[in-house]
């Protein structure tokens, strides 16, 4: 029996999907299948492809992509050649997630297919940001509970692509983890940035050591180096007959006015204490003011401190205020999609890797609609349901 998929015959429109679900199958079937080889009707690249499409179209929990695959059985059956025309059970989709197949290595395939468009061949120095965060699946909490199931993920934030993802124990343990999860990429000409979590010394002597950048957001868990960068910029008096204390400091502002909101930030940056600093690698520092007044004139003044091994010449003041916003991309352009559009914490799916594996096809369905520069998932959904049916009949016809 020829188990390759018609997906090169599929029609769809390049405003339905604009990547290769070709390529895409072919890296799906590189991922180890840790089922029983015996009596398996459905290959596994065929069911998470499937997984994905049914994704793709607006489904978000197991019973939603069974009951989007069984409504469609006899086109995909014949897509996907499979030896039944039968879909499986939404308890076989749990099954097959929660024990069928290892995460990590789903993660690893899945990065390596959007890293491909996503680099450079030689990227130069700080010119790709790269943000860690964590989140926890609140579906995952059991009644009476507080942790659930957590997870860190390494961001581009520019390409809206997730390059990796690991499960930890809980959000403390986030720091733990990350010197792992960098292990695995290269950073060669990455800025690695996340908040206070991460400013640790070890952390940063690993990314400067693999040829990569930081820049941490630093509060108290490193007072020391939170007073160090306070004195520098506080405001000094300047004495009857004395000139003033010479500086290097520069500045950028940006001022926006949307959403009922004015924000106005100005960052303040130097390399003064980058000559008497202990903090490993470091090259600048920098003062973030943010200023918010909503509609009704209510203003709120906000004041960050961090660090960087960007020297001036790779990073002026711009360049470092637009990393540090570049950050939240993760909670904005990633997290509050998962959860927001995707539904993500309202799955209460708790077997094996089951809750990892949604979040993985989460991930990937916001990169793709990423890579064809769709801002607006829940209107790409759409779209792609109208056309994949649309397709379909005219396949199988």
């Amino acid at each position: 029996m020829n188990d390759t998929p018609l997906l090169t015959h599929l029609s769809l429109p390049e405003e339905a999907l604009m990547f290769d679900l070709e390529a895409l199958y072919a890296c799906l079937q590189t991922i180890p299948d840790q089922r029983h080889r015996r009596g398996l009707p459905y290959p596994l690249a065929s069911l998470l492809l499937i997984g994905l499409l049914a994704k793709l179209a607006g489904q978000d929990s197991c019973r939603g992509m069974a009951h989007w695959a069984k409504l469609r059985s006899h086109e995909l059956s014949q897509l996907f050649p499979l030896k039944r025309e039968k879909m499986p059970h939404y308890s076989t989709w749990s099954r097959v997630l929660g024990h069928g197949v290892e995460p990590s290595a789903v993660e690893h395939v899945l990065g390596q297919f959007f890293v491909t468009a996503a680099r450079e061949a030689e990227p130069q120095r700080g010119s790709i940001q790269l943000a860690l965060d964590g989140k926890t699946l609140r579906g995952t909490i059991p009644l009476g509970e507080t942790r659930g199931v957590h997870l860190l993920a390494a961001y581009l934030p520019k390409q809206g692509v997730v390059l990796a993802q690991m499960r930890v124990d809980e959000k403390s343990k986030e720091i733990t983890h990350a010197p792992k999860l960098l292990t695995a990429l290269d950073v060669r000409g990455v800025v690695v940035s996340g908040d206070a979590m991460f400013d640790q010394r070890d952390l940063s002597i690993q990314i400067v050591q693999a040829n990569g950048d930081y820049l941490w957001t630093v509060k108290d868990n490193q007072q020391g180096l939170r007073e160090e960068i306070e004195v520098l910029f506080q405001p000094h008096r300047k004495r009857a007959g004395t000139s003033a204390l010479p500086t290097d400091f520069r500045t950028a502002r940006t001022v926006e006015k949307g959403h009922g909101r004015l924000e106005k930030r100005t960052i303040t940056v130097s390399s003064m204490l980058a000559e008497y600093s202990t903090w490993p690698e470091l090259a600048q520092v920098f003062k973030l003011e943010s200023q918010r007044t909503d509609a009704l004139g209510v203003t709120k003044t906000e004041l960050r401190y961090g660090v960087t091994s960007l020297p001036a010449h790779v990073a002026h003041p711009k360049r470092v205020l637009d990393l540090t916003r570049g950050h939240w991309g993760i909670e904005n352009g990633l997290h509050a999609r998962r959860d927001a559009t995707l539904r993500e914490d309202h799955a209460q799916v708790r077997m094996g890797h089951a809750p990892q594996m949604l979040a993985v096809l989460n991930n990937t369905v916001l990169g793709l609609f990423a890579r064809q520069g769709q801002t607006n998932v829940a209107h790409a959904r759409r779209e792609v349901a109208y056309h994949f049916d649309k397709a379909l009949a005219a396949l199988v016809a």
